[in-house]
Order: structure tokens, then sequence, then C-alpha cells
């Protein structure tokens, strides 16, 4: 019974870091200085980003400014935008406009500095009449569309029970006000148990420390979105929070030369996602987990 309560009782960052305090001066006595120097102190002691005041947030801010001018050569500018009054965001993806050819793909990565091995977006190709994501080719090659087939594009579905944010141990991802799921990337420990429990795959860890060519990384970058990540910590899509907040589309989308895409304030009568949710027949992936996903799919 004692056991069992402590599997299941949540595990403060206090205590994971006393044990990262411990590996470390372990790594250090046996000479191991790579593991040793991989813990950056003031970063690794810094408060949750729900605890920072602006003065703390301005310092931060300016340590990762200064850490990828030293790394990049190049100067960022690293905000936070909050969350809007009366905003809900929600996407909407016509399937029969989507024709596969994945210029969502690269302008997600070029927006949010991604390494160029993988996206926040995965496009499937499923043959038309058939529904069976597990049957969807996510490699496939050569021009599109292709004849028999239809392209599902897939990213976080910015779930209204997201069973990610509860799975966290230490609580560094959460639901925002407006609906998006964002992670405190100094707060997370990379246990991956979010990349776990999410059922549309929308999580990526770091095995590696992400490359990205310096002349392409975005110097507008936001603390909950697209900063440079680094290693061993999850990253994800943030619906482009960074500039959503600022009254622009996801890059995704304006990248869309179909106008397969929407995406907007689900509360507000005049945007194209109410439109959609009121006179399409809108489904989303695995319903049946009851998370809630605010990513509709239709046809027309």
């Amino acid at each position: 019974m004692l056991v069992e309560k402590k599997l299941k009782a949540k595990v403060s960052r206090r205590q994971f870091l006393k044990g990262l305090v411990a590996v470390t001066a372990t790594a250090a006595a046996t000479g191991s200085s790579s593991t040793a120097k991989a813990f950056l102190w003031e970063e690794y002691f810094q408060k949750h980003y729900k605890n920072l005041s602006p003065e703390d947030k301005q310092k931060v801010f300016a340590r990762i400014e200064n850490e990828t001018k030293k790394k990049y050569g190049v100067d960022v500018k690293v905000s936070d935008p909050p969350p809007l009054k009366g905003v809900k965001f929600a996407y909407g993806l016509n399937l029969t406009k989507c024709n596969g050819n994945r210029l969502c793909v690269a302008a997600c990565q070029k927006e949010n500095n991604l390494d160029r091995s993988f996206g926040y977006i995965k496009v499937l190709e499923i043959d038309k009449g058939t529904m069976n994501l597990e049957k969807g080719n996510r490699y496939y090659e050569g021009t599109v569309p292709k004849e028999g087939k239809f392209y599902l594009p897939i990213q976080c579905n910015q779930c209204e029970q997201p069973p990610c944010t509860r799975a966290c141990p230490i609580e560094a991802t959460w639901k925002e006000p407006d609906g998006i799921v964002v992670v405190d990337y100094d707060w997370c420990i990379g246990c991956r148990y979010c990349q776990a429990a999410c059922p549309y795959e929308a999580r990526h860890f770091n095995f590696h420390t992400p490359e990205i060519p310096a002349e392409e990384i975005n110097p507008n970058q936001s603390y909950l979105s697209n900063r440079i990540r680094k290693r061993g910590v999850i990253e994800k899509c943030t619906f482009c929070l960074h500039r959503t907040r600022n009254g622009k589309f996801p890059a995704c989308l304006e990248a869309c030369p179909t106008g397969a895409r929407k995406f907007g304030n689900i509360l507000d009568p005049n945007s194209d996602i109410y439109y959609i949710m009121k006179h399409k027949n809108v489904f989303v992936l695995k319903e049946d987990l009851n998370t809630i996903p605010q990513f509709f799919y239709y046809f027309d």
C-alpha cells in the first residue's frame, strides 16, 4: 500500500534536482567532466515560468538571447506574449483541399527553429475510402497528389482535456487560457511521460542538441514557443503563439497554397473557424479517447 501511494504521488522539482545534483557530483568525482558541464546552475535553479516576476523574466530572456548570440552569432529577441482575453484558438483543416505538398512542414520548421530532421506536423498519405491512421504512410515520396490517395496532416490537437499535461510529474506543461498547451523548456526534466501519454504522437524529445542553420534562425522568439530548445527536453507545436497572440496566422497556414488550413478564435462569430464549426461536418481524431481535440477536420 505504501509503495503504491508513493508511485502515485507527484514528485517535486526539488526532489528531482536533489537527484540531479547527486548525479552531477558523482560525475565530477569520477572525472566525467562532460556530464558535469551539462548542468548550467543558473538555468536549473530558475523558477517555474508561472512564478517568474517581470524582472526575473527579463533576466531569463537576456540569458537566452546571450546564449543564442554566443552559439550562433545571431541577435534574437525573446518575449512572452500573454493569452488574449475572450480568445480560444482552434484549427480547421479541409482534407478535400490538402494535396500533401508538405509546405506546411517546412514553414513550421523554419518559424519554430526546429532541427531539420523532424517536424511538429506529420502528413499521412492514406487510401481514399479508408480512415486507418495506422496504415497511413508518412514517408511518401514523388509527385502529389497521387491517384486514389488523400492527405491528412497531424500536429498537436491542443486538447481540452490533454493527457500530456496530467502525465507531467512537475507541471512543466500546461494548458493556457486561450487553449494552447505549452511547455516550460527550462523546467522540463525530460522524463517523457507526456510524450507517452499523447495519443497523437505530437510531442518530440530531443535526444541530441538540435542543429539549426544559423542563417535560418528566426530571431523573433517566445519563451514558451519557438526559442531554440536544448537536448533532453520535450517540445511541441504551440499554434505559433508568438504570431497568433499578436494577430497573425500560424506559419503553416500562411505556407499552404491550397487554402486547406483555417485558424482563429472559435468564440468569434466572424472568424473562419466559427463558420466551419457551424456549417461543416467536422470530426476529430480518436474521438473515443475523450481528449476533446481543438483541431477539426472536414471534407467539402
